[in-house]
């Protein structure tokens, strides 16, 4: 199945002293332009989720998306 990313949330927390909270709230705000719009081929919800965190190196804190009819 292939689905298109309407909106997604990361969790990009870290605990690392070298990360600030600064460097948080940029990511979490910089990160989601990347996938938004972009479509991808997954099983179901659960294996896209596992894709895009794997791709991406982060959690996904929410994700919408539609599905892309062939």
């Amino acid at each position: 199945m292939q689905f298109q990313i309407t909106d997604i949330s990361f969790d990009c927390s870290l605990d690392d002293s070298d990360w600030t909270l600064k460097d948080q709230l940029e990511t979490e705000e910089k990160l989601p332009h990347a996938y938004i719009g972009s479509v991808w081929e997954a099983d179901d919800e659960d294996d896209l989720i596992s894709e895009i965190s794997c791709a991406s190196g982060w959690c996904i804190n929410s994700i919408d998306f539609r599905h892309v009819l062939s």
